[in-house]
């Protein structure tokens, strides 16, 4: 069974490492074929910098980066619309 875990970013730098690890230990325990996605919606902080070596480590993190802030409802949409699970 294919999962994914779709999340947008937006000034979330202090909580990303904390929802990678819980993602991972929990997708885990439901299957070996899982996906997260993160989706940076033009967020000012350092947020797509950490997800960017997230990507680099583990071939499973996936990173869409929006050109600008459109919202998180469309940033989800967006997500969702690339998950393969």
């Amino acid at each position: 069974m294919k999962l994914s875990v779709v999340t947008t970013m937006y000034c979330s730098a202090p909580y990303l490492c904390e929802f990678y690890k819980r993602s991972v230990e929990t997708a885990k325990k439901i299957t070996k074929d899982y996906e997260i996605i993160f989706v940076n919606d033009g967020s000012p902080d350092e947020s797509l910098k950490i997800v960017v070596d997230f990507v680099e480590k583990d071939k499973r993190v996936k990173v869409i980066d929006l050109s600008r802030n459109f919202g998180h409802h469309k940033a989800i949409m967006t997500g969702l619309s690339y998950a393969k699970g």
